[in-house]
């Protein structure tokens, strides 16, 4: 290709090769950090640490690369040395969002073909060998093979990203700016939370480390709410106890499994400030959203129409349900359950 990335390409993704290449270059020591005037790039990563990990809320001001750059560095390194999963999993996938955020817009905005073919191959086949073309006949689309999105597409519940809820022609999917941007989120996120994975910290340079035990102070104590072996559980069905599984682990539940989680609590009695703290574990928790939507959910907000349990057809469709032996019968989750009580009742009037 005849042009090259710029300096504000790297700002926005900072995670690409050509920006490892820069420190390199530099032949930078983390030594230099503990120099006066480095406390701004310190005092940065803080605060986008706190932006994500504490509020729940991407990171939006964007400075020069080379302050980005070493930005981006100093938080992986505050990450990896706090060594919480759920730390490291919430700060990979706000960093992936906030790329995706940037990357978005570059594709919608930018004129230049040459440029946009420049960032679909450097952050789309470079990094992940998924090969993004712009389409011929709309601009404004971007096609990619069927085998390539339906390895990626099989991670998302919603109905949108069925192949058959898809424009498809001669092999290839097509999709907007968001859409081909959102089907690599979980890799982005995957690619940065190995980077951190792999990071050997001998010794942290004092100005880091100060910020890195400053910012541990501030976390709220982790949560882990009803898992399976809990009393409260004993009797969840297992898709329910599924969601709060991969909940307790940091994991990152598709918007359905969501749904489904939260509508069952409400169903079964608890409460919205319960089901709240419930998410707390969240990559992407934020408690005003998670609220907000949790009471449009119970019908104090919005249309103020409570929301049904999804049926077990349903949840098979979204690839949702783990059925046991226990589920035969029921239709509903929140019938789980009552087969077995009826049984034992039954029993005990023998």
């Amino acid at each position: 290709m005849s042009i090259k990335l710029g300096t504000a390409d790297l700002a926005k993704y900072p995670f690409l090769n050509e920006a490892s290449d820069y420190i390199r270059q530099t032949h930078f020591d983390l030594e230099e950090f503990n120099r006066p005037e480095m406390k701004h790039i310190i005092s940065r990563a803080a605060e986008m640490l706190e932006s994500e990990i504490i509020r729940g809320e991407v990171y939006k001001r964007l400075d020069k690369y080379e302050i980005e750059i070493l930005t981006f560095l100093v938080t992986l390194i505050i990450v990896r040395s706090i060594g919480m999963e759920v730390i490291l999993k919430k700060h990979s996938l706000f960093e992936a969002i906030r790329a995706e955020n940037f990357l978005v817009e570059d594709l919608k905005k930018e004129k230049n073909d040459e440029r946009k073919h420049l960032l679909l191959f450097k952050i789309f086949n470079e990094l992940f060998k998924i090969n993004v073309d712009i389409s011929s006949d709309d601009k404004r689309l971007f096609k990619v093979k069927i085998s390539d999105y339906l390895e990626r597409s099989s991670h998302f519940h919603e109905q949108q990203w069925k192949l058959v809820n898809r424009l498809v022609h001669r092999g290839y999917v097509y999709l907007d700016a968001d859409e081909t941007v959102r089907l690599i989120r979980n890799e982005l996120s995957n690619l940065i939370y190995m980077r951190i994975k792999a990071m050997t910290l001998t010794k942290l340079p004092e100005s880091i480390e100060i910020t890195a035990n400053e910012f541990k102070n501030k976390l709220p104590s982790p949560k882990i709410y009803m898992t399976p072996r809990s009393p409260d559980a004993k009797d969840y069905p297992p898709c329910i106890k599924h969601a709060l599984e991969e909940m307790n682990n940091g994991i990152n539940l598709p918007h359905s499994a969501r749904l489904m989680l939260a509508t069952y609590m409400l169903t079964v009695g608890k409460s919205v400030n319960e089901i709240v703290m419930l998410f707390q574990n969240a990559p992407d928790y934020n408690e005003r959203i998670t609220r907000y939507q949790v009471e449009h959910l119970a019908g104090i907000r919005g249309s103020h129409k409570k929301y049904s349990v999804p049926s077990c057809q349903k949840l098979r469709n979204e690839s949702l349900c783990f059925a046991i032996e226990e589920c035969n019968g029921i239709t509903s989750p929140i019938q789980f359950g009552r087969l077995r009580v009826r049984k034992e009742l039954s029993y005990d009037q023998q």
